[in-house]
């Protein structure tokens, strides 16, 4: 990987093309050094949010050597990126046969359910195996984040009671998990889901051997600025051990806080109408969120010849594709001397991108 001091002159020298990552290492050894030496627990990273090889090995070298995987797919990655990994496949619906090539190949030993069902195909799949970290997910409020998850997945009221005994059964060890929702505003959310985590198991009469606190730990947009990260590790620690969950092996699965600042998406402007910019990604790329979901990262541009313009107008900005829907929702704020050539460099763009 080639490095350069910064987009300008990597812009400059290579003058891409194609719509480029730029990775800042920096940022991500930061985030992984708060998850890894702040959070009061075992962080496992969300593959999905980002699962580039070089991330992955990145984190690996950063101390984060955890990894909450999804498919088959991700526990590939994630065991080839970084030796000695160890995985915790996190979806609660997964292929028989990945069940079985994740325990039987790749020793993975922790998986998550909501159902009897899901519960079955694990005990079939890892032949009765009594090793295994059996995870409950439970359904949890989601208010107070800014994209809820809730209502796929999760069990709740007496069917979460009856699915942890039924788990602990099998179960080595019992765990329990819940997700806030992602980019989530708001501390107390967690300290809410956990006194739900005391209020299920003890209605179940058992007590878990782990509790996975989830995602939707937030990172900085230009119009989401959630509080410190430092108020979530205290409110996950004192919510924990008000609910007498202090001897509990803590996990989380963070992927927005820990990958989002470390890369950038350079875009080419390819034609320049009055007020209109025709962008080399768009809405069916890199930039799903930014046209689909209405999610707001920073711009800044780069001209070819030239210096910006302290002058903004409004643009209404275009992906590459003939679908009509491909445009961003609203007009955006940008220097008015932009043209065919210069570049847009989005920010943020390291989770979901």
């Amino acid at each position: 990987m080639q490095i350069y001091a910064s987009t300008e002159d990597f812009a400059a020298q290579v003058e891409p093309d194609l719509p480029m990552i730029c990775f800042r290492r920096e940022r991500l050894a930061a985030s992984a050094a708060w998850f890894r030496d702040v959070f009061p627990g075992t962080p496992f990273y969300a593959v999905k949010a980002n699962p580039a090889p070089h991330i992955l090995s990145a984190l690996g070298e950063f101390g984060i050597k955890t990894f909450d995987v999804a498919s088959i797919v991700e526990v590939e990655r994630a065991a080839g990126a970084v030796a000695g990994a160890r995985m915790a496949f996190m979806h609660p619906v997964k292929n028989r046969r990945a069940i079985a090539r994740a325990y039987h190949e790749f020793g993975v030993r922790a998986f998550v359910l909501d159902s009897p069902m899901e519960l079955e195909k694990i005990i079939e799949e890892t032949g009765a195996a009594t090793d295994l970290d059996l995870v409950v997910r439970l359904s949890v409020d989601n208010t107070g984040s800014v994209m809820p998850l809730a209502g796929k997945f999760g069990v709740g009221g007496e069917d979460a009671s009856d699915l942890l005994k039924q788990t602990r059964k099998y179960a080595a060890r019992l765990g329990i998990s819940f997700h806030v929702g992602s980019q989530a505003m708001e501390p107390d959310a967690w300290r809410t889901a956990i006194a739900d985590v005391a209020d299920v198991t003890t209605r179940a009469a058992v007590r878990p051997d782990i509790i996975n606190v989830g995602g939707g730990f937030p990172s900085h947009y230009p119009t989401l600025e959630p509080p410190p990260m430092d108020f979530y590790a205290e409110t996950i620690q004192s919510a924990l051990e008000d609910n007498g969950f202090q001897s509990a092996d803590v996990w989380a699965e963070p992927g927005r806080a820990l990958v989002a600042e470390s890369e950038s998406l350079l875009t080419r402007i390819e034609l320049a109408k009055p007020g209109r910019l025709y962008l080399n990604d768009g809405g069916f790329g890199a930039l799903y969120d930014a046209v689909n979901v209405r999610w707001s990262f920073p711009i800044r541009a780069i001209k070819q010849n030239g210096d910006v313009s302290n002058t903004l107008i409004p643009y209404r900005l275009h992906g590459p594709t003939c679908d009509p829907e491909d445009r961003w929702p609203e007009a955006t704020m940008l220097p008015e001397n932009l043209e065919e050539g210069d570049w847009l460099e989005f920010g943020q763009i390291g989770a979901y991108g």
